[in-house]
C-alpha cells in the first residue's frame, strides 16, 4: 500500500519511532532487572572475584549463576597471538590473522567508511577466537614525534581522531564484541609512563585530550575504557576522581566498564572509589605461583567490606557494569555471532586501508607513477624485506602472511622489469653508516632506470630485545628524529648514484629529513601499512591505484621545530610533565606561529589535479551550511579530500590559527564535478573558557577555510554569529 498524504507518512513515522522507542525501553528494563536479579544471588567473594583478572587476559567469572569469564584481547590492528592462562605465548595454535595497518595508516586514509571497515574485521576474528573485548582503538593525541606509539594513535586532530575513531567502535561493536577505547587519559609518552605526573591548562583537556575520547562514549556507544598508566595532576590516571568518576560517568554519562591498563591500579581505595570497574595485570604474587585473589581489588575489598570501610552498593555499581557490558553482547542469554577469520574479504580490507593510507609527500617532475619505460630498479633498504607484524609491544600480531615492499614490488612489476635488491643498512641500535653497504647500494642504483630506498623507523619485536632495535614501540621513546642505522648516508648516496630516487618511509610519524629532502624527487610515507602493504605500495608506484593519503599529524622539519619540544617544558626525570604548548598542538602551533612545517597536517598529493570553487557559508549559531564545487581537473581518477577549517577573527581568548571542524573524501572520474555540502553545528565554532570553566560561543566573525591541507587553503568565506 503507497500512502499519498504526507500527513498519513509523518503519523507512520512517528509511530514507528515511539513503537522502537518503546520496544528499547523494555529490553532493557528487562535487561536491568536480570541484572539485579544476578547480583543478588552472587555472594561478597563473588563479586569481587568479577572485578580482577582471573588469568592474564580474563577477569572472573561466575559458573554457577551462569557467568563467564570476560576475555580481552589486543590488539589495536589484529587479534593478538595467542596466550594460555599464563603470559607466555602458545605454540602451534591457530591464531595468524589478519593483520591490518596500524592505527595511524587508518587515520591518513581520512575516510571514516574505512574505519567501519577495520572494526568490522577486527570484530569479526575477535569473535572466531573467542574473544569479548579488543583492546583498541588508541586513540592518545600525537603530541611529540618522539613518541614510540604514535603508530597506534592516530592524529594530532582531536576532531579527525573522533571521526575516524566512531566507525571504529561501530565497526567491533556491530559485531557483537566490545570495543575498548584506550588509554584515558594524557598518555602522550611511553618513557616513564608508569611514574609521569602530566599537569595541563583545563582548556588543553577539554580542547585537545578529550573530545576523541568523548565522541567514543557519547557518538559510538563504546563498550569498555581503558584508563592509562601515567598520573594526571597528581592522581594516578586509572584511579582519578576527576577524570573516571566526573567527566566520564557523570558528565558523560558513560555506561560501560572502566579497565585498568595492566598493571595501573596502585591503591585499593582510590581504584574502588574513583571508578575503576576491573583490574588487570596487577601481577601480585604471581610468580611461581599465580595468586590473583591478591590484587588490590581482590581479597583486600572482601576484607574492607566485611569491617563497614567500603560500601558494598559501589561493589555492586562495578558487578552492574560488567553484566551490562555482557548483556549487551549476548554474552549471558543470547547467540553469538560466530564471526569470520583471516578471510579473501578481510585480506581486501587490508589492502584497501593501506592504498588510501599511504601518502604521497613529494613528486617533483612527475616521478610517480612508474612510466612503463621502465625496464629495471634497485630495491634499496632493510625495510624492503622486514616483516613489521609482530612488532610493537602489545599490539604484535601473527599475520597470516604479510606481502613486504620488495615482495609487492616484483609481484606487481617483476614481469617486466628487473628488479634487484640490496641491503644498504643494518638495523642496529647504534649502528652507523656502513660504507660496503653503502657503496654496493649506489653501484647498484647507478645501474638501474629508477632506484626505490626503502627505509624509516622500525618496529621493535618484543619486550627482551627491544632496546636493539625499538623506535616505533610500547614502552621505549625515540630518543631523537634522526634516521637511524646511517640511512641519510645512504639516501644521499644513492640519489647521487642516480637522480631517479624514490624513499618510502616505513614508520608510525616523522622524521627528519633536511640532509636529503631536497633532492629526493619523490617520497611516500606507508606507515605500517600491513599485510597487503606491499602490493598497496607497489600498486602506487605503478600507477594501478591513483594516492589519496592525507597526513593526520604535522611533519616538522626537526624535532626543535615541533611545539612539544620548543615550548613544552618537561623536566629532565620527566616525573612532572608541563604541557605548556597547551592547545598548540600539531598544526594549531605551525599555523599560529608561523612555523614552516617539512609537511603540513592534511598534506598529501595525487596523480591527478582538483580544483575548488563557488564557497557559499550560510547558518545561523545552530547551523551552518558550508558549500562548494570540487572538479577533477586532471586525467586520472582520484579522491580528494576536502578540509574545513574554521577561524574565529576575535575572541576573549586567544584561539589558534585555525581548527579542523568538517572534512569529506571524494571519489571523482576524470572531468568530473561535485558539490560538497558539509554542516557545522554550535559546536565547531566554540572553545572552552578556562576561567569560565564552559564552553562558550562567543558572537563575531568567523572564517571558514576550504583547501586540501591546512596549508594549502583554496576557499575563503566567512559567516557573522
Amino acid at each position: 500500500m503507497v500512502y499519498k498524504s504526507a500527513p498519513i507518512r509523518i503519523l507512520l513515522l512517528i509511530t514507528a519511532t515511539v513503537l522502537a522507542l518503546t520496544a528499547n525501553a523494555q529490553t532493557n528494563a528487562s535487561t536491568e532487572a536480570k541484572i539485579n536479579a544476578l547480583i543478588k544471588k552472587m555472594t561478597l567473594e563473588e563479586k569481587v572475584h568479577m572485578i580482577h583478572a582471573s588469568s592474564s587476559f580474563t577477569s572472573g567469572g561466575v559458573p554457577r549463576l551462569g557467568i563467564p569469564e570476560l576475555v580481552t584481547s589486543d590488539g589495536p590492528h589484529a587479534v593478538r597471538r595467542e596466550h594460555g592462562r599464563g603470559w607466555s605465548g602458545l605454540n602451534n595454535v591457530y591464531d595468524s590473522g589478519t593483520y591490518l595497518p596500524t592505527g595511524v595508516c587508518l587515520a591518513a586514509t581520512w575516510n571514516p567508511k574505512l574505519g567501519y571497515a577495520f572494526g568490522a574485521v577486527l570484530g569479526s576474528e575477535a569473535n572466531f577466537r573467542g574473544k569479548d573485548v579488543i583492546l583498541g582503538p588508541g586513540i592518545n593525541i600525537i603530541r611529540s614525534p618522539l613518541n614510540g606509539r604514535n603508530f597506534e594513535y592516530q592524529s594530532e586532530d582531536p576532531y579527525l581522531i573522533s571521526k575516524m575513531t566512531v566507525g571504529y567502535i561501530k565497526g567491533v561493536q556491530d559485531q557483537g564484541i566490545s570495543a575498548c577505547v584506550k588509554h584515558y587519559a594524557a598518555n602522550n609518552i611511553e618513557t616513564k609512563r608508569n611514574t609521569v605526573n602530566v599537569n595541563m591548562s583545563e582548556r588543553a583537556l577539554r580542547e585537545i585530550y578529550l573530545p576523541g575520547f568523548k565522541a567514543a562514549v557519547t557518538e559510538g556507544n563504546v563498550n569498555t575504557l581503558m584508563g592509562s598508566y601515567n598520573k594526571f595532576r597528581g592522581q594516578w590516571a586509572t584511579q582519578n576522581y576527576y577524570l573516571v568518576t566526573q567527566i566520564l560517568k557523570k558528565e558523560w554519562g558513560f555506561k560501560g566498564a572502566v579497565i585498568s591498563d595492566w598493571g595501573a591500579v596502585h591503591n585499593t581505595l582510590e581504584a574502588f572509589w574513583n571508578g575503576c570497574d576491573l583490574e588487570m595485570g596487577t601481577d601480585l604474587g604471581m610468580l611461581p605461583n599465580p595468586n590473583y585473589s591478591k590484587f588490590f581489588m581482590g581479597d583486600t575489598v572482601v576484607t574492607l567490606i566485611r569491617n563497614g570501610k567500603l560500601d558494598e552498593k559501589i561493589l555492586d555499581d562495578k558487578v552492574r557494569r560488567i553484566l551490562y557490558v555482557m548483556y549487551k553482547t549476548n554474552m549471558i542469554d543470547g547467540v553469538r555471532k560466530k564471526g569470520e577469520y583471516n578471510t579473501k574479504a578481510h585480506q581486501q580490507t587490508a589492502l584497501k586501508i593501506a592504498e588510501e593510507g599511504i601518502v604521497l609527500l613529494k613528486n617533483d617532475n612527475r616521478i610517480l607513477p612508474l612510466s612503463s619505460s621502465i625496464k629495471s630498479i634497485a630495491v634499496i633498504g632493510f625495510n624492503a624485506e622486514r616483516n613489521q607484524a609482530m612488532g610493537g609491544g602489545s599490539s604484535q600480531a601473527k599475520a597470516f602472511y604479510e606481502v613486504t615492499p620488495l615482495q609487492g614490488l616484483k609481484s606487481i612489476g617483476g614481469n617486466k622489469i628487473n628488479i634487484t635488491y640490496n641491503q644498504g643498512y643494518r638495523i642496529e641500535r647504534g649502528a652507523t653508516a656502513d660504507n660496503t653497504l653503502i657503496t654496493q647500494a649506489a653501484d647498484a642504483a647507478s645501474k638501474a632506470d629508477v632506484a626505490i630506498v626503502v627505509g624509516g623507523w622500525t618496529h621493535g619485536y618484543n619486550y627482551n630485545v627491544w632496546s636493539d632495535n625499538a623506535y616505533d614501540a610500547e614502552d621505549t621513546d625515540k630518543p631523537d628524529m634522526y634516521m637511524p642505522f646511517g640511512q641519510d648516508e645512504l639516501i644521499k648516496a644513492v640519489i647521487k648514484a642516480n637522480p631517479k630516487t624514490i624513499v618510502v618511509l616505513i614508520g608510525g610519524g616523522p622524521i627528519d629529513m633536511t640532509r636529503w629532502v631536497n633532492n629526493a624527487p619523490a617520497i611516500l610515507q606507508a606507515w605500517y601499512p600491513g599485510m597487503e602493504g606491499g602490493n598497496a605500495l607497489a600498486k602506487i608506484i605503478f600507477g594501478q591505484v591513483n594516492p589519496s593519503g592525507k597526513l593526520p599529524m604535522t611533519f616538522p622539519k626537526t624535532l626543535e621545530d615541533a611545539p612539544a619540544e620548543k615550548i613544552g617544558m618537561k623536566s629532565k626525570d620527566l616525573q612532572q610533565l608541563y604541557y605548556t604548548d597547551d592547545i598548540y598542538v600539531g598544526y594549531r602551533y605551525f599555523d599560529t606561529y608561523k612555523v614552516e612545517p617539512q609537511f603540513a597536517f592534511g598534506h598529501g598529493l595525487s596523480y591527478t589535479t582538483f580544483e575548488y570553487s563557488n564557497l557559499t557559508v550560510q547558518g545561523s549559531k545552530k547551523k551552518v551550511t558550508v558549500t562548494f564545487n570540487i572538479k577533477n581537473s586532471g586525467s586520472v581518477t582520484g579522491a580528494e579530500v576536502a578540509q574545513v577549517y574554521v577561524k574565529q577573527e576575535k575572541s576573549t581568548l586567544p584561539r589558534p590559527e585555525k581548527e579542523l571542524k568538517s572534512f569529506e573524501k571524494i571519489m571523482l572520474q576524470p572531468g568530473e564535478q561535485k558539490t560538497i555540502i558539509l554542516t557545522l553545528n554550535a559546536d565547531a565554532f566554540q572553545y572552552y573558557n578556562d576561567i569560565k570553566n564552559e564552553w562558550v560561543l562567543e558572537p563575531g566573525v568567523f572564517d571558514i577555510l576550504v583547501g586540501g591541507s591546512s596549508k594549502a587553503i583554496k576557499l575563503t568565506g566567512k559567516v557573522t554569529l
